[in-house]
């Protein structure tokens, strides 16, 4: 007799859940490009077969083919607006598969995540989250699910908001939650085992644990120590889950192939019931071979044979280092002092004595700070790294480091923070970053886990706490000084408000602008800023780019995002000529910097091409900041 519920069947011993499905989808000539979620109703015949083989193999729970259905993966294929159909579509297939098995049979709907960063990181929600995950779990449940299965979540947060969604949705339907881990046993954002268990345990999730990852011998540790944080909540409920890969994928002959074997899984099937989990199957990689193999085990394996728990060892930790003093950058600002900030881009090449050679004119001529880009307009330069360790090191100024999101994932940003650190340097400009389809390398990944003022909050609230994004030591606090851009040419300018807003609640610390050509334009902002969140709490340092042709100006306004060059400006251009244009850009640039230096704290100067002379003939304009009475530049930048 079927138990009333899969609580209950769980309650006599260990269940036998199926293995992948993507896996048998790819095997029968579907590539991994395809939606597979939509071949529940363009191919259902196919999905039914694959239920069935894994049956035949002795499984006892069906997943449903609906991994992928949320509003957001399907989005990818245009398919948004299917999320009900095709949810109902995968139900419909599985259970008419159990129905031919002649015995119990259990009907699982899939759900995977979102497959976009959440807020603080990325630009979903997590009100959106949570309604993403609710539209496609009341489909699965209204489709008829004995349970549902939250599976491949790399990160906590997300997990645990479609918990809230199916505990919304279903309160008594149960729940299997499984998170996905890297090699070092930790969540791809750094959470540990342990961390996950209590975190699900504090939501009453009955089923929990662990899939896909890499194989079984990664997963067993993990597992354990899952198990101890399980063993002391007390029950059952709560049971252990556990569904690995079938090892590390590999391509051999044009085609993925995963190395684990079913009798290698047969053998961790012993090790896993050992540690009491009570129910097994597979992920990625893994076929109804896979699943027959562990049958044999499941069945003569008791079920009221106990756990063997090992205790987890852990070091002490290492003593924090002090605390490191505030950077120069930081400082001036603090005092009042109008700072002058001087961008330098790094070499195309590998040699950086000539800009060495600038960076030490540039501060004895009496800049604060040099700017270091990353890879401008997305072209192939010198690690700015490299450059801000050399420009530190051997001129002894202080750089502020462009730390662009694009291009770089959370654990991928983390590890950079840290090397960055290591190498000395305090001060970042966080920003979005130049696309790669407008520089050297088209095809690039443009990939982003993370936005601006989710960075800033990552590095000012945890980094500079000591910890990383889930919140483990990484051995001392940082001491990052972090700017952030201010875009004033915003055609929305609430949104721009907002967006600031955001930013500066993250922690930042200061303001960067793009070019200014109409200070007004700039002081109207400010103004519209000041009327709906208050005074400017943080210095603001204006952008100050000399102009040197008619034509540099037209392709500043045309072609630039966030640069506008205003009429007024390109008719004194135009009517000065080709050959005095560069005097009158030049000229342009001191009334904007003296204007500026009334009511900002700084300027970030953008020498074009290479120009470092004019950087002193506009600090000249500025009276807190002359040179001298002769006004000349060093000898090195004439």
């Amino acid at each position: 007799m079927r138990p009333s519920s899969l609580l209950e069947r769980l309650a006599q011993g260990p269940l036998l859940a199926d293995g992948a499905m993507g896996t048998m989808l790819y095997a029968r000539g579907f590539p991994f490009d395809r939606c597979y979620e939509a071949l529940n109703v363009e191919a259902p015949e196919v999905v039914r077969e694959i239920h069935r083989a894994y049956l035949e193999a002795g499984a006892a729970l069906l997943e449903t083919n609906t991994f992928g259905a949320n509003r957001y993966r399907l989005a990818e294929h245009g398919l948004e607006d299917r999320v009900a159909d095709l949810n109902r579509a995968g139900v419909a297939l599985a259970r008419q598969a159990a129905a031919e098995a002649g015995r119990p049979v259990w009907i699982a709907g899939s759900v995977g995540p979102l497959g976009v960063p959440l807020a603080p990181l990325g630009r979903v929600r997590a009100a959106e989250a949570h309604e993403a995950f609710r539209e496609q779990i009341q489909a699965l449940v209204e489709a008829g699910v004995d349970a549902l299965i939250l599976e491949t979540f790399s990160s906590l947060p997300e997990l645990l908001e479609a918990v809230r969604a199916a505990q919304e949705v279903a309160p008594d339907l149960p729940l299997i939650a499984e998170m996905t881990f890297a090699q070092d046993g930790h969540t791809v954002m750094g959470h540990s085992p342990e961390e996950v268990a209590r975190a699900l345990l504090d939501l009453r999730v009955p089923v929990l644990g662990a899939n896909c990852s890499v194989g079984p011998a990664k997963l067993l540790p993990v597992i354990r120590q899952m198990a101890a944080v399980v063993a002391e909540a007390g029950g059952p409920p709560p049971y252990l889950v556990v569904m690995p890969n079938a090892g590390w994928p590999e391509m051999a002959a044009g085609r993925l192939r995963y190395p684990a074997t079913p009798a290698y899984f047969a053998e961790y099937a012993q090790r896993f019931l050992s540690l009491g989990v009570r129910m097994i199957g597979g992920c990625c990689g893994t076929t109804p071979a896979h699943i027959a193999a562990m049958r044999p085990i499941l069945e003569d394996h008791g079920a009221s044979r106990s756990a063997t728990l090992i205790p987890v060892l852990r070091p002490s930790p290492p003593p924090a280092p002090a605390a490191a003093p505030p950077t120069d950058l930081a400082r001036r600002l603090r005092e009042g002092h109008f700072v002058i900030s001087v961008e330098v881009d790094p070499p195309r090449g590998h040699d950086a004595s000539a800009l060495l050679e600038v960076a030490r004119t540039l501060k004895a001529g009496g800049v604060d700070v040099l700017n270091i880009a990353d890879s401008p307009m997305a072209r192939l330069r010198m690690s700015p790294w490299a450059l801000a360790f050399l420009v530190q090191n051997h001129v002894g100024i202080e750089t502020i480091l462009h730390f662009p999101t694009r291009g770089r994932n959370l654990l991928r940003i983390q590890s950079d923070l840290l090397a960055i650190h290591a190498l000395g340097v305090r001060n970042l400009l966080v920003v979005r970053g130049d696309p790669p389809a407008q520089g050297d390398y088209p095809e690039a990944t443009d990939a982003m886990d993370i936005v601006p003022s989710g960075l800033v909050k990552l590095i000012k609230e945890r980094f500079n706490a000591g910890l990383d994004h889930a919140g483990a030591s990484i051995g001392g606090p940082t001491a990052f000084f972090v700017g952030v851009a201010l875009n004033f040419n915003a055609p929305d300018v609430d949104r721009e408000i907002k967006a600031l807003r955001r930013k500066i609640r993250a922690g930042a610390d200061f303001l960067m602008t793009q070019p200014v050509y109409e200070p007004q334009v700039l002081r109207d902002f400010l103004r519209r800023y000041e009327e709906a969140e208050g005074s400017l709490p943080i210095p603001l340092l204006a952008g100050v780019l000399p102009l040197v042709s008619l034509r540099h100006a037209e392709f500043l306004h045309n072609e630039v995002p966030g640069i506008m060059v205003p009429e007024a400006v390109r008719e004194r251009l135009r009517r000065a000529g080709e050959a005095r244009a560069r005097l009158e850009g030049l000229r342009i640039a001191q009334e904007v910097a003296a204007e500026l230096a009334t009511f900002v704290q700084g300027l970030y100067v953008m020498p074009p091409m290479g120009r470092y002379e004019l950087v002193f003939q506009i600090m000249e304009a500025i009276p807190t900041r002359r040179l001298g009475t002769a006004g000349e530049a060093p000898d090195g930048l004439r």
